[in-house]
């Protein structure tokens, strides 16, 4: 989780909501992120979508071969909505996050993506994959220090917030 807080760190140094990630396979970091929704003007480069884009980038692009069945994610906040479902499409083994996602929360604080799963999960199941099956999440890992690095973003202002927003705060 320290790499994961090292990556949100690193999102707010690029002026970006300060969400970090890490996938860890077999004991090792095979893919990490941040946030890149600001860079890029694109609301789906969040965190785990970058580092799951490393990883099926490593393998070519084939998604059996990327192995997210044996796969473990840390992540600063927990997964959105958007980011749960990937998570489970995919088949990821477990998710481990900071603080809970009062917005937009896909592993229990808006909707339990973690656990109902999505997508045709019988079709899939058939065929002999884990892919749209839920997957258990734990929270409250380093929470504190995930909140104090998103206050600090807000409280200065997110200079790509549509507007009406708060004014940035300028550096002296």
């Amino acid at each position: 989780m320290c790499q994961a807080l090292a990556q949100a760190h690193d999102a707010w140094a690029c002026r970006e909501v300060p969400v970090g990630c890490v996938v860890v396979r077999d004991g090792d970091v095979v893919g990490r992120g941040h946030n890149l929704t600001n860079k890029t003007r694109n609301g789906t480069r969040h965190a785990e979508m970058i580092a799951i884009d490393q990883i099926l980038a490593a393998c070519g692009g084939a998604v059996q071969d990327a192995a997210f069945e044996r796969c473990d994610l840390y992540v600063t906040v927990e997964p959105c909505i958007m980011c749960a479902g990937a998570l489970s499409l995919l088949g990821f083994r477990k998710v481990f996050f900071g603080c809970g996602n009062d917005r937009f929360g896909g592993c229990g604080s808006i909707l339990p993506v973690n656990q109902e799963g999505c997508g045709p999960c019988a079709r899939q199941a058939s065929a002999g994959t884990h892919a749209g099956r839920g997957f258990p999440a734990q929270g409250g890992l380093f929470a504190e220090q995930a909140v104090e690095l998103l206050r600090e973003f807000y409280a200065a202002g997110n200079p790509c917030a549509p507007r009406p927003h708060r004014p940035v705060r300028r550096e002296a």
